[in-house]
């Protein structure tokens, strides 16, 4: 049993004020892996003030010192990665290939993307009419950052802080805290000053608030639900503090009659698969050409049908469970809500898969003839759960992919280059990802609409961290 029970505040663990108990549940099995404490706004505030203390001196650090400990931090990390990979598997339910591969290893690329969008930016510059840009860090930044892809959301809210001279306050999602507070370990080992980082334990509706609202945090970096997102910016308003937001999505996935139906629509919907379903800009609607709609049925039935799950304490390629019982249930109701909506159900269905009947393990579930009004079509289900729509012509598909609340990202798949460049421009997504080609580390990564504001990842990353101060030409 792994037992949470201290903060890093300041440099070093400390007990927590508060003492609110909430066990840690491996959702492949139901067991109980351990417990965290939760913390309250006097953890926030004493965190606060260490990272306000720590600020002093450490938004005064250059850059080559920023950089050195930048290099030390992905070192370390790089050394612990198989702690992380199955600190994930056992929190989250990541199948450890998968654990090790992307979202552990993910932590050491962002931290490479950000060293070379630090090298890259000038701290300052003079503009070309005689004035004088200069960067700044902003102050103390609040984090919050949610339980799908725990080290992922860590980095890339801790790293650029780190990059640009800031100071924070982590707030990880409580049901992943064993990757957290491994990060927080790795950090203390790669000799950042004390304050830098501090992380607190907690629950949205105590410590996420009391950060938001905290009048000594400038900035609030969140990844999450809408639905929170928009209470965290409603908290920090009254201390008009800055606010970025990276929410939630129904990325469409635009297939076209001229792509190459066997190889695109096959990864297409092991892509929506991929996590258990549980990313936030998964390609969960699929809108498929009406000539060719039938043929991408058979493929898309034929790929939930021998989509493998399994224990993801196995090695292999298998999807794991949902993340705990309360997703569970929540991704059963949007299955059968679609079954009473009238979709047709093409493979999988509501309950658990033969033989998984121990954890949070749901059947790849694969509808066809949605349309665009259906709630499964309209709404985050978070889990496998793949909506097929078709269209007649191009306006049409480009009519219904932006026809959402959301636009984290968008999927293109086309033979015709000239097809690809228009109907991306088209698209009001963050990113549009063309036959597969996946973006690269340090593009800057957010949405549209109620998908978010503001850019993780790179230099557009380090921006939200960063104040402008414009100085005019010193004459004496």
């Amino acid at each position: 049993m792994k037992k949470l029970d201290k903060f890093y505040i300041g440099g070093a663990w400390v007990a927590p004020v508060s003492g609110t108990p909430l066990a840690i549940t491996n959702p492949a099995n139901s067991e109980v892996v351990g417990q965290v404490i939760l913390g309250d706004s006097r953890d926030v505030d004493a965190a606060v003030a260490a990272a306000k203390l720590a600020f002093d001196t450490f938004s005064k650090t250059n850059k080559e010192e920023r950089i050195a400990l930048l290099e030390r931090l992905k070192a370390v990390f790089s050394s612990r990665l198989e702690e992380v990979a199955q600190a994930i598997s056992t929190e989250m339910g990541a199948p450890i290939s998968m654990a090790r591969e992307q979202q552990a290893f993910c932590g050491v690329e962002h931290i490479e993307a950000f060293i070379a969008a630090l090298k890259g930016q000038a701290e300052r510059e003079i503009l070309a009419n005689g004035d004088t840009l200069l960067r700044e860090p902003i102050g103390v930044c609040g984090l919050i950052t949610p339980w799908n892809w725990p080290i992922s959301q860590i980095a890339l809210k801790v790293v650029p802080a780190f990059a640009t001279g800031a100071t924070c306050v982590l707030k990880p999602s409580e049901y992943a805290p064993l990757s957290a507070a491994l990060f927080a370990e790795i950090v203390h080992e790669a000799g950042y000053p004390a304050g830098a980082f501090n992380l607190v334990f907690g629950d949205g509706q105590e410590v996420g608030s009391a950060m938001s609202r905290h009048r000594d945090i400038a900035m609030m970096s969140f990844t999450g639900s809408t639905r929170a997102g928009i209470a965290v910016s409603k908290d920090a308003a009254d201390t008009v503090k800055r606010v970025t937001l990276e929410l939630g999505g129904k990325s469409p996935n635009l297939v076209f009659a001229d792509a190459d139906l066997e190889t695109r629509v096959a990864a297409s919907v092991a892509h929506c698969f991929y996590n258990t379903g549980q990313s936030c800009n998964a390609p969960t609607r699929m809108l498929v050409e009406r000539s060719v709609y039938d043929r991408v049925l058979e493929i898309a039935k034929m790929v939930a049908e021998t989509q493998m799950v399994d224990d993801p304490a196995k090695p292999g390629d298998h999807i794991g469970p949902l993340f705990n019982q309360l997703q569970f249930d929540r991704v059963q109701t949007m299955i059968k809500m679609g079954i009473d909506e009238g979709a047709r159900l093409l493979a999988g269905g509501t309950g658990k898969p033969e033989g998984l009947e121990k954890g949070c393990f749901v059947k790849p579930t694969v509808f066809a003839d949605v349309t665009n009004e259906m709630r499964i079509a309209r709404e985050e289900i978070f889990g496998p759960v793949l909506v097929i729509i078709p269209f007649d012509t191009e306006a049409e598909a480009i009519a219904i992919a932006n026809d959402s609340d959301f636009g984290l990202a968008a999927y293109l798949q086309t033979g015709n280059v000239a097809r690809a460049e228009r109907v991306a421009d088209a698209l009001r997504a963050g990113t549009v990802t063309v036959n597969g080609q996946a973006t690269n580390y340090g593009s800057p990564f957010g949405g549209y609409k109620q998908s978010g504001n503001g850019r993780e990842g790179g230099i557009f990353g380090l921006e939200d961290y960063q104040e402008l101060k414009v100085r005019s030409a010193i004459r004496v």
